[in-house]
């Protein structure tokens, strides 16, 4: 077993998901290959959704991952497979989505299946990212009288 890339592609997972949740958009795009695909199976927006390609990723999560949408993502339990300059990945995950002018949150989890590539600079990176949920569930804040942000991602 190559322990040196399993770190590393457990740290690439973990940069996505920290890229994602504090909105870093540049240091995400060098997670991705630029021929990277995703597929986010959520029923927030009634059908999975597919994306082709480092710039159309990014798009999305700069599109619908705003200021006013607060994110928070936990991986775990890894399986990584590796063969030589390629793996694949399977991450159990959990998440919480604040859409404060929605007054909503969405809880969820899932299992992440991935792939990863190694390039040409060494760097391992995420090829393809995807997972369909095992539940999602939605509650509005007005149900949550007592509910109140006390350090908004929003302020900063």
């Amino acid at each position: 077993m190559d322990l040196t890339s399993l770190e590393q592609i457990k740290r690439l997972k973990y940069r996505y998901l920290r890229c994602v949740d504090l909105k870093r958009w540049d240091e995400l795009s060098d997670v991705l290959t630029t021929d990277a695909t995703a597929c986010y199976g959520t029923s927030a927006y009634g059908e999975p959704l597919s994306f082709t390609g480092r710039d159309a990723i990014l798009g999305f999560l700069r599109d619908k991952l705003g200021p006013a949408i607060i994110t928070t993502h936990f991986a775990s339990q890894p399986e990584i497979d590796i063969d030589g300059d390629t793996a694949t990945g399977t991450w159990c995950f959990e998440d919480t989505v604040i859409a404060t002018e929605y007054r909503t949150v969405i809880t969820g989890a899932a299992f992440y299946e991935d792939r990863y590539r190694r390039c040409s600079d060494g760097a391992w990176r995420i090829e393809h990212t995807g997972y369909e949920r095992t539940y999602e569930a939605m509650l509005s804040l007005d149900d949550l009288p007592s509910f109140r942000l006390t350090t908004p991602l929003t302020d900063k």
